[in-house]
């Protein structure tokens, strides 16, 4: 059998257990659902999420062909992370025969890479990958959709998004902006980035320009610092001029690709502002309502085939990339200071307290999640900390 008729025959079954609902997203209703959003039962039971069905089209089935666009805040070279795009484009492709072609661009090619929401907004393009986060500035609401300072790890950021009410807390805040948002990639707990001096105390940190986005950069501006949001394109000139003192971007496979390594020599760790960050496709609702629902389906099914491929893959690679950076004998390895940690922490919660004053979306989606860390993290707390504990010390 032909791979292509295997991808289409056997998405639905393969697949069948997705966890995201479709149907309600051919036309996008106020909140569009798209992680989980069936009607509970009697009595306030969770409904079990409808998965999309991605099945191959009946013979004779004259569906049309579609040409999409999709922006990027990715550089090309960064495959893993630009891999999210292309992942969707090319699984859309096979299991539409074809019929449904979606190009993708790098950052910049199109518009700036951290203009992806607006330009999808606007209908500059039909769909985008990006990272929700850059867009707090639009609404702090935007950065659930990535990840918050002592927030969620990538395993419970998944488990939120597409069981604990995420995707639909997601999609009535997109909704406002004319788009419906995808979780489409995960690059896992990053790294506390790259600094050209060594930090031991929270004093050292006072005035330092550091490349941070989102919540992350306003807790560390609470601490002291002066921060900057650029692309991923741009850091290393930045860095390596000293236009900044110290950036961060994901992690050893990807800040080795940027040349990181030659701009610092400390590299910290852990990325307190980034535990579990996901990336998200994003489409423009008038775009996606002309569409058959059958290529709706294809796309939803490409975006969580996205979502779980970027983890697995920086989870595979990143260890080997940072045993080569650190084989020099250059580059220091370092942990943040408790004192900066607490601080930090202290802050970000500060932060949230405010925001959900300030914004009544922030609010409405910081509520329950809260609630849903607290349950997580106890659970998490019960079983995988005490494992994790004993092995990481007892190695064999």
């Amino acid at each position: 059998m032909k791979r292509r008729e295997f991808l289409r025959g056997a998405a639905a079954g393969v697949l069948g257990g997705l966890g995201m609902t479709l149907a309600a997203c051919a036309s996008p209703p106020a909140a569009p659902p798209t992680g989980g959003g069936a009607t509970a039962p009697a009595g306030g039971a969770q409904a079990e999420p409808t998965a999309p069905q991605a099945q191959a089209p009946a013979q004779g089935s004259s569906l049309p062909a579609v040409e999409w666009r999709m922006g990027t805040s990715w550089p090309i070279a960064l495959d893993t992370i630009y891999g999210g795009a292309t992942v969707i484009a090319e699984r859309v492709g096979e299991l539409s025969g074809g019929m449904f072609k979606i190009t993708t661009f790098p950052a910049g090619e199109l518009f700036p890479g951290l203009e992806v929401v607006q330009n999808v907004q606007q209908g500059t393009v039909e769909s985008g990958h990006t990272a929700l986060y850059y867009y707090v500035g639009l609404n702090p609401a935007w950065a659930f959709g990535t990840s918050l300072p002592f927030g969620l790890t990538a395993q419970q950021q998944n488990a939120w998004l597409y069981h604990g009410g995420g995707n639909e807390a997601l999609n009535k805040l997109a909704n406002g902006f004319g788009v419906t948002v995808f979780p489409a990639g995960n690059t896992g707990s990053q790294m506390g980035g790259w600094w050209r001096k060594e930090i031991k105390t929270l004093a050292d940190v006072q005035g330092i320009k550091l490349r941070i986005p989102g919540l992350g950069a306003q807790v560390w501006q609470r601490l002291g610092v002066v921060t900057q949001t650029l692309p991923g394109g741009e850091i290393f000139q930045a860095l390596s001029t000293g236009a900044v003192d110290a950036a961060e971007w994901v992690g050893p496979y990807d800040d080795q690709k940027l040349g990181l390594p030659d701009a610092a020599n400390f590299y910290y760790t852990p990325g307190w502002w980034e535990p579990g960050p996901s990336l998200h496709a994003v489409v423009n609702n008038d775009a996606w309502s002309k569409l058959p629902v059958e290529y709706q389906r294809y796309f939803a099914v490409a975006a969580w085939e996205s979502n779980m491929n970027m983890l697995a893959k920086y989870d595979a690679l990143n260890q080997d990339a940072l045993n080569q950076i650190l084989s020099g004998g250059k580059i220091q390895l370092k942990v943040y200071p408790d004192e900066i940690l607490t601080a930090a922490q202290k802050a970000a919660f500060e932060l949230y307290d405010e925001s959900a004053a300030s914004s009544p979306e922030f609010k409405e989606i910081f509520e329950p999640w809260k609630q849903f860390r607290e349950k997580i993290y106890k659970w998490h707390q019960t079983n995988e900390f005490p494992f994790a504990s004993f092995v990481y010390n007892n190695p064999t």
